[in-house]
């Protein structure tokens, strides 16, 4: 444990910061899993609509530097081109 007051405090900010990352995440990887249901179902509008969610989800994410921009990318261009290919 600790000793220092500002090493006690850096493990205190640090929890919180993994804390409210490890949140973002989950809301991310959620809206990620309504899409591919979406998609497995064959449900176009639920797909769109779950798509829109998910890329603000994972955008949001990237602004706050959960996610780098480039992961950020990948992952909307990953659901977007499954959505894409159901048509």
């Amino acid at each position: 444990m600790a000793n220092i007051k500002s090493a006690k405090k850096r493990i205190l900010v640090n929890n919180a910061k993994a804390d409210r990352n490890k949140a973002i995440k989950s809301g991310v990887k959620t809206a990620m899993k309504k899409v591919t249901v979406a998609i497995e179902a064959n449900d176009k509008e639920a797909a769109s609509a779950a798509l829109l969610a998910a890329t603000s989800a994972i955008d949001k994410a990237s602004t706050k530097g959960v996610y780098h921009k480039n992961t950020a990318s990948r992952k909307v261009s990953r659901l977007a081109a499954a959505v894409n290919k159901m048509a």
